[in-house]
């Protein structure tokens, strides 16, 4: 029993349930890992369904680890409400491309999407933060033993004129995955996001972070702020691009982003953009 606490996982299988209640805490489950409050009054919940972890942890708009309910796999949220669902992938200090080489870096993906609606690496390219096309193709697909999955939710803040996401304290997986590998924080792993949304005209989308960002509009690459390095900006001005990303005003395109942090001491992640509703 924990009072004064609230915390809800919504099931993805009926045998695979995690829940709790106010002011009694009640659980109901086949598959439980394990349990145990943080961080003064938020209860942290998450259990092992098919090989990944579900359960609290996404930041909610703001700073620190601030954790909101983490969600089942194909459940996208409300994205006209900020709320996306990610795909954080933890890994482990040694990964050659991770805690390696500071540099920032262009031009490691390719301007288009892959088939699997994954980033493709630039074989062509030279990079001293990325060993190879094997190593980046790691970063978001799970690799057993390279790398741990997690579903979670992001959830963005109305402010005017837009959505708002800002944190300069971006640790949304600590003691997850791997765990914090005696650090800090657990400062080595990626997220992935997949939405869409109606291009009305004017729309702007701006990152702010550390470290690869990596944006694209209806398959093509919009922002690009790739390598290991402080807090760099970029932003995409969808009629200024629209050429670029064949996108035209009254349709309706895909939204995909991928971002890596790989190295300690830092972990800053602000995005801002002016577009109205994400529909999923």
């Amino acid at each position: 029993m924990l009072a004064n606490t609230s915390a809800y996982i919504r099931p993805q299988h009926t045998d695979d349930i995690c829940s709790v209640t106010i002011p009694t805490v009640y659980f109901s489950m086949m598959h439980m890992r394990f349990l145990k409050p943080i961080f003064a009054g938020v209860l942290l919940v998450s259990c092992a369904l098919n090989g990944r972890e579900k359960g609290d942890a996404s930041l909610d708009g703001g700073d620190a680890n601030d954790f909101d309910a983490r969600i089942p796999e194909n459940d996208g949220g409300d994205e006209c409400e900020g709320l996306f669902a990610v795909v954080y992938r933890d890994f482990k200090t040694e990964h050659p491309d991770f805690e390696g080489a500071v540099a920032s870096e262009r031009g490691i993906v390719l301007p288009a999407l892959g088939a699997d609606k994954k980033p493709v690496f630039n074989e062509a390219g030279s990079f001293q933060t990325v060993e190879s096309r094997v190593t980046f193709d790691q970063w978001y697909r799970d690799v057993a033993g390279t790398n741990t999955a997690i579903d979670a939710q992001l959830r963005l803040t109305k402010e005017a004129g837009g959505w708002v996401y800002d944190s300069h304290a971006f640790f949304p997986i600590d003691e997850h995955g791997f765990g914090n590998e005696t650090n800090p924080h657990n400062f080595h792993f990626t997220m992935e996001l997949h939405s869409s949304f109606s291009y009305g005209g004017g729309e702007v989308f701006t990152f702010r972070g550390d470290d690869d960002l990596f944006l694209f509009i209806n398959g093509k690459l919009a922002i690009d702020v790739g390598g290991v390095h402080g807090a760099e900006e970029a932003t995409a001005d969808m009629d200024a691009l629209a050429s670029q990303l064949g996108i035209a005003v009254g349709n309706t395109y895909s939204f995909d982003l991928f971002f890596a942090e790989r190295h300690t001491d830092q972990s800053n992640f602000r995005i801002e953009t002016s577009i109205s509703c994400f529909t999923g």
